[in-house]
């Protein structure tokens, strides 16, 4: 049975070992182990059996917009629900925290999301700070071939 949890600052190197591959590969943003810790309360994590078998962040941008950052399920284990499992939590996170408008995601996999009932958007109605937070991180800027979707809260 797949249990979610909050991340505590003892999980950075499972969670970081779990994306070293799709982080290498330019599919996961890098994120440095401070910037995790500094983002901890952002994360919820999937377990199996007291396993890691995948994780999200929920980014606050604005009380209009928040980001569901860095989705990743264990190859081992996608097509069994974790991950929309993980979505689910996040929304019900941004409900809770008063989000207003838009949770967005920048994705490689849309037809996930859509089924989620999230909605593509033109990458230009991406919030400017957004691009030269993160984006420019990405080992693929400025030609970026991920699809913006947002969930209307």
């Amino acid at each position: 049975m797949v249990t979610l949890r909050k991340a505590r600052l003892s999980d950075i190197s499972t969670m970081q070992a779990m994306v070293a591959k799709d982080v290498e590969e330019g599919i996961i943003l890098p994120r440095s182990d401070d910037e995790v810790a500094t983002n901890i309360r952002s994360y919820v994590l999937a377990e199996e059996n007291s396993r890691l078998v995948g994780y999200a962040a929920l980014h606050i941008h604005s009380v209009r917009l928040a980001e569901i950052r860095s989705l990743v399920v264990d190859k081992c284990c996608r097509g069994k629900g974790i991950g929309a499992k993980i979505v689910d939590f996040t929304l019900s996170e941004a409900k809770m925290l008063g989000v207003r408008e838009d949770v967005l995601v920048l994705t490689y996999v849309p037809e996930f999301f859509k089924k989620l009932g999230f909605a593509e958007i033109a990458k230009e109605s991406i919030p400017e700070h957004k691009i030269w937070a993160d984006c420019i991180k990405c080992i693929h800027f400025p030609v970026c071939n991920e699809v913006a979707m947002v969930y209307k809260v």
